[in-house]
Order: structure tokens, then C-alpha cells, then sequence
């Protein structure tokens, strides 16, 4: 089959970044005074969540430090609900894959699903917590602020989520997510947030806001009475900063990995479109793929391929690379089965293009509008076909670094990564 010619372009992206993270970290806990709330002595759960955040490690190891210099006990949580295959040392391994350690961070990491119901919602739902951050004197919540890839509202993904689903360990999340299918999202999320907010002790969060290339942007310290109004303006700021792919329209992408480090969803329906629809793009969404091809996962994800079955294909490689029993689980908890399902599969690279092709209608495969990507997190450097060419002219944000040139597979078959040199 003949295929698309691909052209190597770079994008500029929404850019602003922090230079100095843990000192805005500590610039920010200051301005809130909290020494006159912690006391000399007294315990600080800290959460540490399953995502990629950028200087995660930095960021964790900065709270810690401001309140050890109050005299305090920080203690650090793994928040990520059914995540880590759903146990306390998979969870714990997990944040330590991102530099979170004990040695890095100078404090306990203390890992358990173990929670308690603190009371019940005005809909008679059991509000879950993990039970050694209810039983510490303070609890920090800190999350990176951002568009979710299922729900819609003012509130999405961020210090109220981690509330929930993090710190409410697999028994909330299981809880919380069977509730979304009778109650509203933004119900939930109020309704459980408040009560979190009056019985658990939280004394501040720590909001983290990335650009468009996978940095850190924005901190914001955070007091419990403005967790709403803050993550609601945090959420539009983060929305204005998304990564995005550079046209509309797409025959066929290409993502060369998925995982949780990337998205909830392993990769961001936000940028793929699909949000509305996981099977084809709605009206709603800023974006319309036709097909989707998952090349493989990210190592971090350690086989969690959550989202696989929003993708039409995929190759033998990210089939075994998966870990099932940790998809399923976390696909069931979330009540969001169809994430687990496999797509269509073949051995090799080539023969998934081109089937995929076969499948866009009656557009020739080599004038076929194609988008190759690293993954939904970075999208500064990306391969489009020769269908975009007549759409670079006029756009200050694209430049063409190479190309046009056939498809780069190697003798066995299988793409180059976009990455790859």
C-alpha cells in the first residue's frame, strides 16, 4: 500500500515556567502562616498522587522541608485510589519510581488502602479516607490542576479530586464513581469535598498548574475555605495552557505510548478529542480522529494501560507489554470498563497503518491526513503528513524541520519513534 510522504514539524506552545519551584513552594506556604495552625511536634500527611508531574519530587520535598521548619512531623501519602495494581506496595513503589523517596524527600513514606468512613453525604453516600493522613493532626492536598479526560464542570481534576479518589484509596474510589452514575459529577464532588473539608483535619493545599510542554507554571498555596473558588479560576488557567495538537482534523494517529505518568485516560481526551464519545469525535470536541494506533506504553505506567480501548489498533508489543489484572482493576473502579477493551492488533507497525488506512473511507492512504505523536503530554515536536501541507503556510507557530519523506519503519517493520533521531 502506498503511504503518506510525513513532514518533522515543531510547534510553539504556551510557554510560562517557574524557574524557581521549591522556592515558590516555600514562598507560597509562607504567605498563608500556617505556623500559627501547626504546632511544634504535630503530624502532616502530605499526598503524593499517581500522575507524571513535572518535579514532582522537587515539589513534595519542598512542602516537607516548610513544615519541618515548623516543628513539625511531615509524613508522605501515596493518593492515587485503585493505582499501583491496588495495593499499598504498589503504590508506594510507584511514587518512588518518580523520585518520591524517603531518602530524597527526608521524611516517612507511610503507604496503606486501609480507610475509615468519616460520615455520610446528604445522599446517603460513605464518605471514604485514608485512615493514617484522618488519623495524622494535619493533612496537605497536593495536586496539579487540569481539564479531565471523562467529566465536565468548573471543578474537574485537581486538589478536590485528590480528596476524593486519592485520598478516598480503592474503597472511595470504587464508591465514589459507582455515586457519579446517580448524581452528577459536580454533586459529587461538592458534596464529598465538604465533608472532607469539615472532619479530616485538611490545613492547606498545594495546586500545581503545568504549560503546555510539560512544565511547572504556576503554585499556588491554597487555604480549605477557597479550595472551590481557587481550583475553579486554576482550572481555566489550565486550560488555556493544554497541549494541542496542531489541526482539527485527523485520518489517523499515531501515539507512540500511553500511561497513567501521561493521563488518567493514558492519553488526554482533551487533546484527542473523544471526551464526548470514545469511539468517534463529537461536535464537542476541539479535536476529530478518525482512527487512533497506540504504539506502546510508557515505563512508568508498569503496565497499567488504562484507555488502550479508546484506540481503534494496536501492535503485539503494547498487547504484552500490558499488565492486565492492573488495567481491569483500575478500569473497574473508575467505572469506565470500555478502557480496558483491546483494540484490533497485528505484529508489526506496517501492517497496522495499513489497515487502519483501509478503514477512512474512500481517501487514497497516501493523501491521507496523518499525526504521529510522542504522546498527548508532549507535542512540541510531531510528524503530519503531505495532506497538512497547504495548512503550514501562515502559521508563526509551526516551522517544518524536515521532510517531506516516506514513513520511517525499520526491517522489522515498526515505526521510529518521534523522538528518535
Amino acid at each position: 500500500m502506498p503511504l503518506p510522504l510525513m513532514y518533522r514539524l515543531r510547534q510553539s506552545l504556551p510557554a510560562p515556567w517557574l524557574e524557581d519551584v521549591p522556592g515558590e513552594v516555600e514562598r507560597q506556604l509562607r504567605r498563608l502562616e500556617l505556623g500559627r495552625i501547626v504546632r511544634p511536634g504535630e503530624s502532616v500527611a502530605v499526598t503524593v498522587g499517581s500522575r507524571g508531574i513535572a518535579n514532582i519530587a522537587v515539589i513534595t520535598r519542598a512542602i516537607v522541608r516548610h513544615f519541618q521548619g515548623l516543628g513539625a512531623r511531615p509524613f508522605l501519602v501515596p493518593a492515587m485510589g485503585s493505582h499501583g495494581g491496588g495495593t499499598a506496595e504498589g503504590q508506594r513503589a510507584l511514587i518512588e519510581s518518580y523520585g518520591v523517596t524517603e531518602e530524597f524527600v527526608g521524611c516517612p513514606i507511610r503507604s496503606s488502602l486501609e480507610t475509615v468512613v468519616v460520615a455520610h453525604t446528604r445522599t446517603g453516600v460513605p464518605v471514604h479516607f485514608d485512615r493514617l493522613a484522618f488519623e495524622a493532626d494535619h493533612v496537605v492536598v497536593a495536586g496539579r490542576i487540569k481539564p479531565h479526560t471523562r467529566f465536565v464542570g468548573e471543578i474537574e481534576s485537581g486538589l478536590h479530586k485528590m480528596m476524593l479518589i486519592g485520598l478516598g484509596k480503592h474503597a472511595g474510589a470504587i464508591v465514589y464513581h459507582q455515586a457519579i452514575h446517580d448524581h452528577t459529577f459536580g454533586e459529587i464532588i461538592r458534596d464529598v469535598a465538604d465533608v472532607v473539608l469539615q472532619r479530616c483535619k485538611v490545613v492547606c493545599g498545594v495546586a500545581i498548574v503545568e504549560n503546555a510542554v510539560d512544565e511547572t507554571a504556576l503554585i499556588e498555596a491554597v487555604r480549605p475555605e477557597d479550595f472551590y473558588t481557587r481550583e475553579a479560576a486554576l482550572l481555566r488557567q489550565a486550560r488555556e495552557w493544554l497541549p494541542r495538537l496542531p489541526f482539527r482534523e485527523c485520518d489517523l494517529l499515531i501515539i507512540d505510548r500511553i500511561g497513567k505518568d501521561i493521563s488518567g485516560t493514558g492519553m488526554d481526551t482533551n487533546v484527542i478529542g473523544r471526551k464526548f464519545n470514545e469511539h468517534e469525535p463529537t461536535s464537542q470536541d476541539d479535536v476529530a480522529c478518525r482512527r487512533i494506533f497506540v504504539r506502546g506504553l510508557t515505563d512508568k505506567t508498569h503496565g497499567n494501560a488504562t484507555g488502550i480501548g479508546i484506540a481503534e489498533f494496536t501492535n503485539r508489543r503494547t498487547i504484552e507489554a500490558m499488565d492486565y489484572a492492573a488495567t481491569r482493576l483500575n478500569c473497574v473502579t473508575a467505572g469506565h470498563p470500555t478502557g480496558a477493551m483491546l483494540p484490533i492488533w497485528y505484529d508489526t507497525d506496517r501492517e497496522v497503518v495499513e489497515a487502519a488506512l483501509a478503514t477512512i473511507g474512500r481517501t487514497p492512504p497516501e493523501q491521507a491526513k496523518v499525526l504521529h505523536i510522542t504522546d498527548t503530554l508532549h507535542l512540541t515536536e510531531l510528524l503530519a503528513s503531505e495532506a497538512y501541507a497547504p495548512a503550514f503556510a501562515g502559521r508563526p507557530d509551526l516551522k517544518v524541520l524536515s521532510g517531506p519523506e516516506p514513513m520511517r519503519f525499520d526491517d522489522a517493520g515498526n515505526l521510529r519513534d518521534v523522538a528518535a533521531p
